[in-house]
């Protein structure tokens, strides 16, 4: 189940946390993967991880806001492996103000990362993706991570939402697109709860100042008890998720909303 023998994969912001998880997985289900990032050696390193687990992995440096990267990033993955099979539009930022606090400068930085990396990612990709799509008894695979800050309103960061619900509506309208066109390009989005990593720690601290505490345990606490589940998520909850629907098992899913939220939404 699940597996991605023969599968080539780009995950972009997977120098570490989810994106890194997801690269290892899928690296054990037999795909090859290249990882984009701006923090280059920590990047590398997780590049050199997989390569000792006796994968065939790829790091490029990439910044998602610029059209350039992206062309180096898919062309140099495209070059070493031969095509493009599944493209993770992983990468993003937290912003962590509110409204009122927020800056024009601050807005530009979120939508460069949330929203420009999606859309310039997925326009780089495509003709990759096409490709090895027609080949492909279940098409290709796209996969935006949102969050579930795109699906209810965040007290904490109303652009985040803004920027994440953007994510949705365009994971439902570019699948449409593509299935308009004919091409096997099937799009989905994922939906994480709080996840134990740098991001979601991130996530405690700025709740805990706009809270106007510094006790990261009782505001960590607070997230805790909004997960049903009775615990907050780790990046192989998220990583598995992912995996599942870069693979040919989900064959039959496009335009959807993967929720991995342990509850959260629910409520």
């Amino acid at each position: 189940m699940n597996r991605l023998d023969g599968k080539i994969a780009f995950i972009s912001g997977a120098a570490r946390g989810i994106g890194a998880e997801t690269a290892r997985l899928m690296v054990q289900a037999g795909a090859k993967v290249a990882i984009g990032d701006v923090t280059d050696e920590r990047g590398r390193e997780t590049v050199r991880g997989l390569e000792a687990a006796g994968g065939q992995a790829l790091y490029v440096h990439l910044d998602v806001a610029r059209e350039e990267d992206w062309a180096h990033a898919i062309g140099a993955t495209v070059d070493r492996f031969g095509g493009l099979d599944i493209l993770v539009n992983n990468a993003a930022i937290i912003l962590g103000k509110g409204l009122e606090d927020a800056t024009l400068a601050d807005w530009h930085r979120l939508c460069g990362v949330n929203l420009t990396g999606v859309f310039l990612g997925t326009k780089a990709a495509l003709p990759a993706l096409r490709a090895r799509g027609e080949k492909s008894a279940q098409g290709s695979s796209l996969i935006n991570l949102s969050s579930i800050a795109g699906l209810v309103g965040s007290q904490m960061d109303p652009l985040y939402s803004m920027t994440k619900g953007g994510v949705v509506v365009f994971t439902k309208a570019s699948a449409l697109e593509f299935s308009r066109k004919g091409y096997r390009i099937r799009v989905n989005a994922v939906h994480p709860g709080l996840i134990e990593t740098d991001m979601g720690t991130q996530a405690m601290t700025a709740r805990a100042r706009n809270l106007g505490t510094n006790d990261l345990e009782a505001t960590r606490k607070r997230f805790l008890d909004s997960h049903p589940i009775g615990r907050l998520g780790a990046a192989d909850d998220i990583a598995k998720g992912i995996v599942f629907l870069a693979s040919d098992d989900s064959g039959f899913m496009t335009g959807s909303s993967l929720v991995i939220d342990g509850g959260y939404t629910a409520q």
